[in-house]
């Protein structure tokens, strides 16, 4: 399996996720129903997708 680097858009996506995971942890959005670590899990995949699908 050959890895390349995410997309700009894909890098993005992934930070926003994880910036609102961390504010669900500090409690700042706690209208979000998921735990903020299936949040941060969810940024992680989404990322984690982007290094292995090429030009996504």
């Amino acid at each position: 399996m050959n890895l390349s680097a995410p997309t700009q858009l894909i890098f993005i996506i992934s930070l926003v996720i994880a910036i609102i995971g961390v504010l669900a942890a500090l409690g700042v959005l706690a209208f979000i129903p998921l735990a903020s670590v299936w949040i941060m899990l969810i940024a992680y995949i989404v990322l984690a997708a982007g290094c292995m699908m090429r030009g996504a």
